[in-house]
């Protein structure tokens, strides 16, 4: 009777749920796991917890007011999400961004790239047991953002990038501020190294676990990093490049086994040649400094400003809000393309000029605005998971009539199951933490 009942015993298995109230699980997904004792038998990923009808909201918003909600997609790298809607709109509209814009453009992508790889790794080494490491890369990422938040106003939801060019120009100080910043994430990255390369216990919790074969990436749809992991070289930076990628120096790192050793180091070399970047985009822009505002005549606000101009009396120079600062009128032609009816005028404009006014009204009212020809787009960045693209469709109306979000998160996320079959309960944590999985992106 005894050995009938141990074979019965060994036959039956446990159904656990792991998430959404789960720290590692980031509070979006839920796990259910079937166990024989501690390894994985089979699972079931539920995403959605976050799921706010990003597509349907955007189509109910004009093209411009849109904007923000790119900002709650990946929530940690914000601006590449700017980045990758303006391109689209872009090259629906047909519109030339200044050489300036760009540039800036790829150096705060690839400030938020950094921070998007920071994060990944200190949330994975954290829950694999490495707590220095997380407080190593958040002291990093602060450095980052704090030089964002400067240009912007935001450390986060930055809604920087503007159709057509970025907002304002860097804040005054921004290249010396960001190469020491740059210099305080090398060190950082330097001791990072050297806690986790040879860590035998970081080892025992990456090295060979989760396991993904290039052809199956493939199949998955994967991107980005976990897709490079593998050892297929692709960038949409390199494969379709975009901006002003094309002319400037840097490497596709590689894995080789597509574990999750791999997926750390890729990202640890990205970030590596990201600050490359950082550096050829800040020799640009101090080779080619941007105009600075007018002083001629006297400063005045807003409100004088206004006054004047009831009186037909010529003015000075308008003292913008903080928050409009390096937006001024003398600057705009390296930051906006030439395009009236798709770009905002100059505050100064608005302020002062009866046309500068009913074009500052046309521009934001609803059934008017910016109005793109009848047409589909695709355009596609490489965010901090992998290819971030944007399906757009006009009917030639002030909002879309249809906008679809090419999510990197999807398709890396929809691979779990199969990793983590036959793994240990515990390899689960490295293993999710690993794929960067941010709910803005995934359930969208």
């Amino acid at each position: 009777m005894t050995g009938r009942f141990e074979r019965q015993a060994r036959r039956e298995s446990l159904l656990l749920n792991m998430g959404p109230s789960h720290p590692a699980m980031h509070g979006t997904i839920r796990i259910m796991l079937e166990l024989d004792g501690e390894r994985v038998l089979s699972s079931e990923v539920e995403i959605g917890y976050l799921h706010r009808g990003f597509e349907k909201t955007c189509e109910s918003r004009t093209f411009f007011n849109l904007l923000i909600y790119t900002d709650r997609l990946n929530y940690v790298s914000p601006l590449i999400n700017n980045v990758g809607y303006a391109l689209a709109m872009e090259k629906l509209i047909g519109l030339a961004v200044p050489e300036r814009a760009q540039m800036i453009r790829v150096l705060m992508s690839e400030l938020s790239r950094v921070s998007d790889h920071l994060t990944c790794l200190a949330a994975m080494a954290m829950e694999s047991g490495a707590f220095t490491v997380f407080l190593y890369h958040m002291k990093a990422r602060e450095y980052f953002w704090d030089l964002i938040e400067r240009t912007t106003g935001a450390r986060m939801t930055t809604s920087y990038v503007r159709i057509g060019g970025v907002r304002a120009d860097l804040h005054e100080g921004f290249a010396a501020q960001a190469r020491a910043a740059v210099r305080e994430v090398r060190k950082v990255l330097k001791d990072v190294h050297g806690l986790l390369d040879r860590n035998p216990i970081f080892l025992a919790r990456t090295k060979g676990i989760a396991v993904m074969s290039r052809e199956n990436a493939v199949a998955y749809g994967w991107t980005g990093p976990c897709l490079r992991s593998t050892g297929v070289a692709y960038d949409v930076r390199k494969a379709r490049p975009y901006l002003v990628y094309d002319r400037l120096a840097f490497d596709v790192p590689v894995g080789e086994t597509g574990d999750n050793y791999d997926r750390y180091v890729v990202r640890m070399r990205e970030m590596e040649q990201s600050l490359r970047l950082v550096e050829q985009c800040l020799g640009w822009l101090e080779k080619n400094s941007g105009p600075a505002a007018s002083a001629e005549g006297p400063e005045l606000s807003p409100a004088e400003a206004i006054r004047l101009a009831r009186r037909r009396k010529p003015g000075g120079r308008i003292a913008l809000s903080p928050n409009l600062e390096g937006s001024e009128r003398d600057r705009r032609d390296g930051l906006y393309a030439r395009a009236h009816g798709f770009v905002p005028p100059p505050k100064e404009e608005a302020y002062t000029t009866m046309a500068g006014l009913i074009n500052h009204f046309q521009f934001f009212m609803a059934g008017h605005g910016l109005r793109p020809p009848r047409g589909e787009v695709y355009a596609s960045v490489e965010g901090g998971n992998g290819e971030l693209g944007y399906y757009i469709v006009s009917d030639g109306g002030d909002r879309p009539y249809r906008l679809h979000l090419r999510a990197p998160c999807l398709h890396i996320v929809s691979a779990l199951e199969d990793l983590i079959r036959g793994r240990m309960v515990a390899d689960i944590i490295p293993t999710f933490g690993s794929m960067n999985m941010i709910g803005g992106e995934l359930d969208r």
